[in-house]
């Protein structure tokens, strides 16, 4: 796949263990020559170097940086930080999110706020910062990648704050897609649906297995081959898409 920029530049947040979406998105890219900087949270000791070192293998740039993006002003630190170390980015993936169960019985303040600071206003922040620096530069060319979770496929249980969170970030995709398009610019989301990285029980994995139509569970992979073609000039006649690629997962 061809990119136009040269180095070509991919913001990933939320990379913070091996089998996680974010670091299949970040080999992906790196495997097209795409340098990378990461973004995690409370990972393992050493995983900033370890992750790195397994990214640099590949030929291409790495830095890594710990952020906690619930603080507002982490949006304008983090961009600061990429463009002083590598350059102007032009692809961003909005991967990290904030999740934890609740339901109406549990819902409060507190929950709502935590699930919209990373989840809505940092993805929607650092998608305005990146848009910026691409026009101030004039590159006519980026691209912006939202990790959804098919909240509009059918209800998810026990997890009203996330849903609210993510449906912000799928109608979001959509205006921001409309209104950046005279910059070359494409916005994306996928939902690449219940995907198998670490948090499925044995018992889960067998009921979850059941309900995918192509017979298998989700991989980390599927997800990040389909942000690579996003992020790829390729795909410049895709934009304001929510894509669901989930395997004919059944949810009823």
């Amino acid at each position: 796949m061809s990119f136009v920029s040269d180095p070509t530049i991919a913001i990933v947040t939320g990379v913070s263990h091996q089998k996680g979406i974010g670091a299949a998105i970040c080999k992906e890219l790196a495997k097209c020559g795409i340098d990378i900087f990461f973004t995690y949270w409370e990972a393992e000791e050493g995983w900033l170097d370890y992750f790195s070192k397994e990214i640099k293998n590949r030929n291409v740039r790495c830095f890594g940086i710990e952020i906690d993006l619930s603080k507002k002003d982490s949006p304008d630190f983090l961009m600061d930080v990429v463009t002083n170390k590598m350059g102007v980015p032009t692809i961003l993936v909005n991967n990290a999110a904030y999740s934890t169960r609740d339901g109406y019985q549990k819902l409060n303040a507190d929950i709502l706020d935590k699930h919209y600071a990373v989840n809505v206003r940092a993805t929607c922040l650092l998608s305005a910062l990146f848009v910026q620096q691409i026009k101030e530069v004039q590159l006519k060319f980026g691209r912006i990648i939202n990790i959804t979770s098919g909240q509009a496929q059918g209800p998810m249980v026990g997890e009203l704050s996330y849903v609210a969170s993510k449906g912000a970030i799928s109608a979001f995709t959509l205006s921001l897609s409309a209104e950046v398009a005279p910059l070359g610019i494409t916005v994306n989301a996928v939902n690449p649906g219940p995907t198998d990285t670490g948090w499925m029980t044995s018992e889960q994995k067998e009921e979850m297995l059941l309900k995918f139509r192509l017979g298998r569970l989700g991989q980390p992979a599927d997800a990040a081959h389909l942000v690579s073609f996003l992020a790829s000039k390729n795909a410049g006649w895709i934009t304001g898409q929510v894509i669901n690629s989930e395997g004919g997962f059944l949810r009823q």
